[in-house]
């Protein structure tokens, strides 16, 4: 039986693409270098703000380059990431579903640890979330299986009886890494085939579909 359910933000919760490729085209443009179309950010997300930065600007470049061009961004992103950004269809109608069910939530994401608590308090205040985590320091990122086990013993829960949920390889590969059971959803910045390849245990293609899962 399914108790807890780790989600994961970016891609998943809420479409920050298009705020988060506005401030790295910023950033660009600061250097005169050439931009990405919004939609071209869906295959550089996922892994932290360090790594989005040194996959958009050119390669070669100094390591202090890159911390500015780092700096440059979170300037930036704190000015425009919450101009687009959204909860997805339905989002909001689950996460209310599964809190009337007395099911324990969280989030585990790369986003940076202010921006993850940021936006979840702003989205969705209502919801009592176990544990919200984004980057920390000295504590491993996603794929390591590091904070889903810590938020899995914060919950009180055994393994089997929690899902993780998020739409990328990292996500997939998080859930497999921390033993948990996975779901795939379509909606974010993964698409279908690339998310079936990866072997999650659910692939759904709307919110609805995951309070199936829970029912089964």
């Amino acid at each position: 039986m399914i108790k807890g359910i780790i989600f994961d933000l970016d891609g998943t919760l809420i479409d920050t693409i298009s705020d988060i490729g506005k401030s790295v085209n910023a950033v660009l443009e600061d250097y005169g270098y050439k931009t990405y179309p919004l939609s071209a950010y869906r295959d550089m997300v996922g892994h932290g703000f360090a790594v989005l930065i040194k996959k958009a600007m050119p390669k070669g470049l100094k390591p202090e380059q890159y911390e500015e061009a780092l700096a440059k961004f979170t300037y930036y992103y704190d000015q425009y990431y919450m101009d687009s950004t959204r909860p997805y269809p339905d989002i909001q109608d689950l996460l209310n579903k599964l809190k009337e069910r007395g099911l324990k939530l969280a989030v585990n994401s790369n986003k940076r640890n202010d921006y993850t608590e940021k936006l979840i308090k702003h989205f969705f205040p209502d919801i009592p979330f176990t544990a919200v985590f984004g980057a920390r320091e000295n504590i491993p990122n996603k794929p390591d299986p590091y904070t889903a086990l810590e938020i899995i013993a914060m919950m009180g829960l055994n393994r089997e009886e929690v899902l993780y949920i998020g739409d990328s390889e990292t996500d997939i590969n998080t859930g497999h890494n921390a033993g948990l059971k996975t779901v795939g959803v379509t909606w974010g910045f993964s698409d279908y085939d690339k998310l079936r390849s990866l072997n999650p245990d659910f692939l759904v293609n709307q919110a609805a579909d995951i309070l199936k899962i829970i029912n089964e």
